[in-house]
């Protein structure tokens, strides 16, 4: 099957990330099911293209070059609850996730309210925030790999650590996942209570990728480092170091990819010379080719 001409020609990655930063694509498709998902990703890998599963490019940088093969926009997007088991699919919304399954009375992914991702991205990074993970609830996950061949993988089959997942070593795309969640009568107001303080934490109207790096570990935020060094508001060209949360890097309108970069390794330099500390990229920085 031919899918060539049902792909976009030079779609701006940044339409399609929430830093707004990205030139375009080669080629780009949304795809909303899986039995699509499996013959696009087959495509690829008979015609030798290059391929990118995109979320809602919440957690990337992409090249200012923009992309040398096929951008694939995930949208699988629907959503089962039967008690307190979810089969959801890998583009819907984690944060709108979060808040359905909390105002049902389940306790498990409260956490990922207002962060800005899907499940598949979700599951991808393990996202986290408030001393939980996305993988702590997870049960099992279905993955079409680079040849368009679905899999079914038991939550025992995958890695899992600190915002990685052993899908981050692989060639495919998440399509779907299944959480096994716990009545609560207090997930709804837990699930407020982050949101709230996510909100005036953060700089959740500002375009950005989240936070730019890993926390360090032993009690240690990267923001907090960031913050100690005197770098909040630092600005390198369009890109800015949040003045709200300084483990973010926003786009003041018309930031570069190579704006972010220049900006972070400022950040990083210092704050090693400060505190002895490296810090780590937690952002996905896309390359022009893979």
């Amino acid at each position: 099957m031919n899918l060539l001409s049902q792909f976009q020609q030079n779609k701006p990655l940044k339409d399609v990330s929430t830093f707004g930063i990205g030139g375009p694509a080669r080629f780009f498709i949304e795809v909303s099911d899986v039995e699509t998902m499996q013959k696009v990703l087959a495509y690829c890998h008979q015609n030798s293209l290059p391929f990118l599963v995109i979320g809602k490019g919440s957690n990337c940088l992409f090249d200012d070059r923009g992309f040398d093969g096929v951008a694939i926009v995930n949208k699988i997007a629907f959503c089962k609850i039967e008690e307190t088991q979810i089969d959801v699919g890998a583009g819907y919304s984690f944060s709108l996730l979060g808040a359905q399954t909390a105002r049902k009375g389940l306790a498990g992914l409260e956490f990922a309210s207002g962060i800005p991702a899907t499940v598949g991205g979700a599951v991808f990074m393990n996202a986290g925030a408030n001393g939980q993970e996305t993988s702590t609830s997870l049960i099992r996950v279905q993955y079409v790999d680079e040849r368009g061949q679905l899999e079914s993988l038991e939550k025992s089959q995958i890695e899992f650590s600190y915002r990685f997942s052993s899908f981050q070593k692989r060639r495919g795309a998440i399509v779907s996942a299944q959480f096994q969640l716990t009545p609560s009568t207090d997930a709804r107001q837990k699930q407020l209570s982050i949101i709230d303080y996510r909100m005036r934490t953060q700089p959740y109207h500002d375009p950005s990728a989240g936070c730019v790096f890993r926390n360090p570990g032993m009690g240690v935020s990267a923001g907090a480092l960031i913050e100690q060094s005197g770098l909040k508001g630092t600005l390198l060209g369009g890109a800015q170091v949040s003045d709200l949360h300084a483990n973010f890097i926003v786009n003041r309108g018309n930031a570069t990819a190579s704006d972010v970069l220049l900006l972070a390794e400022k950040v990083r330099q210092e704050v090693k010379e400060r505190s002895g500390i490296e810090l780590e990229m937690e952002i996905r920085c896309i390359p022009y080719q893979m």
